[in-house]
């Protein structure tokens, strides 16, 4: 049961760090690293004591750590390009991945090098890049901004006690995400 109750971690200075299980962070609190800021459900029971879970915890020291960066992968270049094709336009869920300066001409997997198309797009496009197919892009590609607080907002809609800790949720959008 521990181990499927997340709990949120935040820094020293209410950054938001990572989401670890309740039974990490009952060993973060318990050994002083961390304290509680919101109870969750539950407790963790022993032969005498029944101490509560907690839900959102902050560590008591700060913690260095880079920026993350977005992996490319086709789930989020398709969230780039908002689900439409880039040659025509079309919103659609079948999309394929286009590489503008194809792989076998020197073309890399990059987030500058790939975007969505649709698979007549992509057929008619084939080896060629866009200017030798008299095709135009929508939108240059680029790597997307990555937002701090992206690897939270899949947990934002069960963990209401989260949303204070986490800026910008707005419960109102069309994905249940970020304004």
């Amino acid at each position: 049961m521990m181990l499927s109750i997340l709990v949120l971690v935040l820094n020293q200075n209410y950054e938001p760090l990572n989401v670890c299980n309740a039974r990490r962070a009952f060993v973060l609190v318990d050994r002083g690293k961390a304290e509680v800021l919101e109870q969750g459900q539950g407790a963790l029971h022993s032969a005498t004591v029944a101490f509560p879970l907690p839900s959102v915890i902050r560590l008591i020291s700060h913690i260095r750590r880079p920026r993350p960066q977005l992996r490319l992968s086709r789930k989020e270049l398709f969230h780039r390009d908002g689900f439409r094709c880039q040659y025509c336009g079309k919103r659609t869920r079948e999309l394929t991945i286009d590489h503008v300066l194809p792989r076998h001409r020197g073309g890399r997997q990059s987030w500058e090098n790939l975007v969505a198309a649709c698979k007549a797009c992509n057929h008619r496009k084939a080896g060629r890049t866009p200017q030798e197919a008299h095709m135009a892009l929508l939108c240059e590609p680029v790597a997307p901004r990555f937002g701090l607080y992206y690897p939270f907002w899949t947990h934002l809609e069960r963990e209401e006690g989260w949303r204070k800790f986490i800026p910008g949720w707005d419960p109102d959008t069309a994905a249940g995400g970020f304004a």
